[in-house]
């Protein structure tokens, strides 16, 4: 699944990403996707093996001293997408989250906001 996640992120966004590397266990088993964002940012993706547990999470904060993650943990059931959520720029500020299910339509969805935060900031 990293593999289709990996081609999705170099043929649709490769606009926004600029490297992709796959962290593995000692079994060779994918563990994460890291892919390097073209502003030296990085964005983490974790998709457990039945795709029902994931974070997609863009790392910004020694660049502009923020995240912006998706995630499911079950940790913030005063959410009414729980456990859905979303930090928007930080670990407190969580929001809903609508990011679809499907691991692909999920990280096109990710991507997108990446992408569009990025104009945002390049126009500032």
């Amino acid at each position: 699944m990293y593999e289709e996640l990996i081609r999705i992120a170099e043929r649709e966004f490769g606009d926004v990403v600029t490297n992709c590397q796959l962290s593995h266990r000692r079994a060779a088993i994918p563990l994460k996707l890291r892919l390097e964002v073209r502003d030296g940012t990085y964005i983490y993706v974790w998709v457990n093996p039945s795709s029902e547990r994931y974070s997609f999470h863009w790392e910004q904060r020694a660049v502009r001293g923020m995240i912006h993650r998706h995630d499911n943990a079950p940790d913030h059931m005063e959410i009414s997408t729980f456990p859905k959520h979303f930090h928007n720029g930080s670990e407190d500020n969580v929001l809903p989250s609508t990011i679809p299910d499907e691991p692909q339509e999920a990280l096109r969805d990710f991507l997108a906001f990446v992408r569009q935060k990025l104009s945002e900031i390049e126009n500032e």
